[in-house]
C-alpha cells in the first residue's frame, strides 16, 4: 500500500499577526473621541479588510486559526488582556469591553440554538433579563453567594423557557419564531406591571462580592489606580472563555453532529433513528442556561434592571449579531459582537444616524456574504485535524 503523506499544519504567524493587527486597531478605536478620527478609522479598517481580501491574504489567517486554534485562542485572551491593561483607568471604555464580552456570551448561548440545532430564538433577550432581575431580586433580598447567583440566573432562564418547550416543539421555521416573539412580549408586560420587581422603573442591582473583595471598589496596584470594572472584565474574560469551550466541544462531539443533522433535514434524521425532540430540547434548555448566566451578570455590571433593556428589539441585536458574523462559528460572533457593540457607541455624535448606519452594514454584509463575515467552515472533529 502507498504511504498517504500528511500535509504540514498551517503556519501559526499570520493568525498571530492579524491578532496583533487587529488588537492595535482595537486600542487606537477605541482611545480616540474626536468623531472625524473615528470615522476616519472606521474607512480605514474597511478598506484594509477588502484590501487584504482582494490579495488573499485572509486565506492564510483562516487557515491558520482553523489549524492551530488553540494557541490562538491563547494569543486572543491575552490580546484582550493587553486591550484591558491599556486602559486600566477608563470606566467607559472597560464597560463597553466587559458588554461586548457579555453579550458574546449570550449570543454564542442563541448560537448553540439558532446555529447548530435550527431552534429560531427571538427571545434572547428575554432570557438575558431573567437573569439579570435574578441577580437583582437575590442579591437585594437573600445572601445567596453572588457566584451561585449566576448559576441561579442561568438555570432560572433555563426552566421558563422550557414552558415554550411544548409550542416549540410542535412548530417549525415562522411559527416557532412567532411563539418566542410572543414570550418576548408577554415577559416585558409581566415585568412592567409586577410593582415586586420594581415595575416600569426597574430595579437596584448590588455589585458582585467574592470572599469580600467588592467589584464595584476602585483597587491599587503599586501606586497605579485601576477602574473596578477590571474586576468584572476578569469575570466576563473566564466566562467567555469557558463558553466558547463549550460551544466547540459540543460542536466537535456527536451531540454536535446530531443537532446538525437535525437542522439540515428533521425528516431524515428522523428516518435514522435520531430522537428530534430531545436533542431540541437540549439545545434550546442549554443555549437559554448560558443567555440566562450572561445576563446574571451583566445585571451586576450595570447595576440597575428595567423591562425597557430587555425588548424584542434587543432580541433583534443578538440575531443580528449571529447573523452578521456567521451563524454557527464561534468567532464570527466574537468579532460581530465588537462591530454591533462598539460601532454605535463610537458614533454617539450623530445621534439617531449611527443606528442607520449600523443598519446598512448590516445589510449590505447580508446582500454581498449571505452566509456572513466569518462562514462556518468545514466541520473538524480534533483541533489540528484536516477535513
Amino acid at each position: 500500500m502507498p504511504e498517504v503523506k500528511q500535509e504540514p499544519q498551517a503556519p501559526l504567524l499570520p493568525g498571530v499577526v492579524a491578532v496583533a493587527l487587529s488588537t492595535a486597531y482595537l486600542i487606537a478605536l477605541l482611545a480616540v473621541e474626536k468623531q472625524p478620527l473615528v470615522i476616519g478609522l472606521l474607512a480605514f479598517g474597511i478598506v484594509a479588510v477588502l484590501v487584504a481580501h482582494y490579495m488573499d491574504w485572509l486565506d492564510p489567517v483562516g487557515r491558520s486559526f482553523a489549524e492551530r486554534e488553540g494557541v490562538l485562542s491563547a494569543y486572543a485572551v491575552l490580546a484582550a488582556c493587553v486591550v484591558a491593561a491599556f486602559f486600566h483607568d477608563n470606566h467607559f471604555v472597560l464597560l463597553l469591553f466587559v458588554t461586548v464580552l457579555l453579550y458574546a456570551v449570550a449570543t454564542l448561548g442563541l448560537n448553540i440554538e439558532f446555529g447548530y440545532a435550527g431552534v429560531l430564538n427571538f427571545a434572547g433577550a428575554s432570557f438575558f433579563g431573567i437573569g439579570a432581575y435574578t441577580s437583582a431580586v437575590l442579591n437585594t433580598y437573600t445572601a445567596v453567594p453572588h457566584l451561585l447567583v449566576l448559576l441561579i440566573g442561568g438555570t432560572l432562564a433555563a426552566l421558563i423557557g422550557s414552558l415554550l418547550l411544548l409550542p416549540v416543539l410542535r412548530t417549525r421555521g415562522h411559527y416557532a419564531a412567532l411563539v418566542t416573539i410572543a414570550f418576548a412580549l408577554l415577559l416585558k408586560t409581566f415585568l412592567e406591571v409586577n410593582d415586586v420587581l420594581g415595575g416600569p422603573q426597574g430595579m437596584q442591582v448590588k455589585g458582585m462580592s467574592i470572599l469580600g473583595w467588592s467589584f464595584n471598589d476602585n483597587f491599587e496596584i503599586g501606586k497605579i489606580e485601576m477602574s473596578f470594572y477590571l474586576n468584572y472584565f476578569v469575570i466576563s474574560m473566564l466566562l467567555l472563555c469557558g463558553t466558547f469551550v463549550l460551544v466547540r466541544r459540543l460542536e466537535r462531539s456527536w451531540i454536535g453532529l446530531d443537532l446538525d443533522a437535525i437542522r439540515l433535514d428533521e425528516t431524515a434524521a428522523s428516518c435514522f433513528g435520531l430522537d428530534i425532540a430531545r436533542w431540541k430540547i437540549t439545545a434550546f434548555v442549554l443555549g437559554n442556561f448560558v443567555i440566562g448566566l450572561a445576563g446574571a451578570l451583566f445585571g451586576m455590571v450595570g447595576g440597575f434592571v428595567a423591562p425597557n433593556n430587555y425588548t424584542f428589539a434587543d432580541s433583534l441585536i443578538m440575531v443580528s449579531i449571529l447573523l452578521l458574523g456567521g451563524i454557527g462559528n464561534p468567532w464570527g460572533v466574537v468579532v460581530a459582537t465588537f462591530i454591533v457593540v462598539v460601532l454605535p457607541e463610537k458614533l454617539q455624535t450623530i445621534q439617531e444616524y449611527r443606528f442607520l448606519l449600523y443598519a446598512l452594514i448590516v445589510i449590505v454584509v447580508l446582500l454581498f456574504r449571505p452566509e456572513g463575515l466569518l462562514p462556518r467552515p468545514v466541520r473538524r472533529y480534533f483541533p489540528g485535524g484536516r477535513a
